[in-house]
């Protein structure tokens, strides 16, 4: 049984888990990117204080020349890490957003 599999099924088991959707989304990232962005999209409705989501949302929307939709995630993501007082995770998405915004230049 592959890693995926094995997610897939522990999220019959436990549908709103949100380690489990978050696992199947960087999973699905490596084969599936629409796959992907429908469990970010899940991850994002369900779960806003599940802060790691918002990199890596925000990073695979960007690659996709969504900019808007990466804009406004790393703009949520910051309000939530803020809000939550997650320093780190703060910073890391603030430095990612910043060298998006600086990249797009």
């Amino acid at each position: 049984m592959s890693r995926l599999e094995t997610l897939l099924q522990f999220h019959k088991e436990d549908p709103s888990d949100a380690f489990t959707l978050y696992a199947i989304a960087m999973e699905y990232e490596k084969t599936d990117i629409p796959q992907a962005l429908i469990f970010y999209e899940i991850l994002l409705s369900l779960h806003p204080d599940y802060t790691g989501t918002y990199f890596h949302a925000a990073r695979l929307y960007a690659s996709l020349n969504q900019r808007e939709k990466a804009i406004a995630i790393y703009q949520k993501g910051l309000e939530i890490t803020k809000r939550l007082g997650e320093s780190k995770n703060f910073q890391e998405l603030q430095g990612a957003y910043t060298n998006f915004l600086y990249e797009e230049n």
